[in-house]
């Protein structure tokens, strides 16, 4: 074997042992985009939930013709000849944030295992009605932009990080849904989503949502809140009531009825 040679093997095989160091060490935003590309290219044929090509269960981790998660971003991005599954035009990255979403949602993972169950549509009313959800979020166009949009959760979210997020809302802000607050030079205080900052000004939706920009010269402090504005429901929903809202949670992949 000449250096060439020998260079281009170990470059392969340091490539293939950095792809498999990266299995089972996704970020949550790893699994979010995943669960992003997933419903709105794979569901079509493989359904919400994996299960609806005969003999696969993508959320358990049956893969059938894959053993690693490399083996996964291979089938998926080039397809099975022979067969119904065509190649893709998702990249590397995109690849692997599917197969983080999909180790995610297998029992053998931990995060994706609950012995959650529920009534979506007990949960549906409790959401509108003894939660009072629907005064900060929204779902299918209806309900205000102060809270993040849950019109997809179901196809972002696990069971489990849901029922943490209704019982320990502090337990895991991801940034983007982090509150700012801003208090001006007389006093005024101002708190809300944020939608833009620079150099010089900050643009946010205020909780009557108002679109409200700042001059950053204006203002004694700004920064992002450190808790969360949701309640927690700890103390106000019984646990099946509790699980009966994930359920229906669940249940919104970002399909109007």
């Amino acid at each position: 074997m000449n250096r060439s040679h020998l260079l281009t093997g170990c470059a392969v095989i340091l490539l293939a042992a950095g792809l498999a160091a990266q299995e089972h060490s996704y970020t949550p935003a790893d699994v979010e985009n995943g669960g992003r590309f997933y419903q709105s290219s794979c569901a079509g044929c493989h359904g919400p939930n994996g299960d609806a090509v005969a003999g696969f269960e993508l959320m358990r981790g049956q893969f059938r013709r894959a053993s690693t998660d490399l083996d996964v971003v291979g089938i998926i991005r080039n397809g099975l000849p022979g067969t119904a599954m065509p190649p893709s035009s998702f990249s590397d990255t995109q690849a692997f944030a599917i197969v983080a979403y999909l180790r995610s949602r297998a029992p053998s993972s931990g995060r994706g295992a609950t012995s959650i169950v529920g009534d979506a549509t007990r949960g549906r009313n409790l959401y509108e009605g003894k939660g009072q959800c629907g005064t900060c979020h929204r779902v299918n166009g209806v309900g205000p932009r102060v809270a993040p949009d849950l019109s997809e959760v179901g196809a972002i979210r696990t069971p489990a990080e849901l029922q943490q997020k209704l019982l320990d809302p502090n337990a895991l802000i991801r940034p983007g849904n982090r509150y700012f607050r801003a208090v001006t030079t007389d006093g005024a205080t101002i708190s809300g989503r944020l939608l833009n900052q620079d150099s010089f000004t900050i643009q946010l939706i205020d909780s009557s949502e108002r679109l409200v920009s700042l001059s950053k010269s204006n203002l004694r402090e700004h920064g992002f809140v450190k808790t969360s504005s949701m309640p927690s429901y700890r103390d106000t929903l019984a646990s099946q009531e509790v699980a009966d809202v994930v359920t229906y949670l669940m249940s919104l992949k970002g399909l109007r009825p």
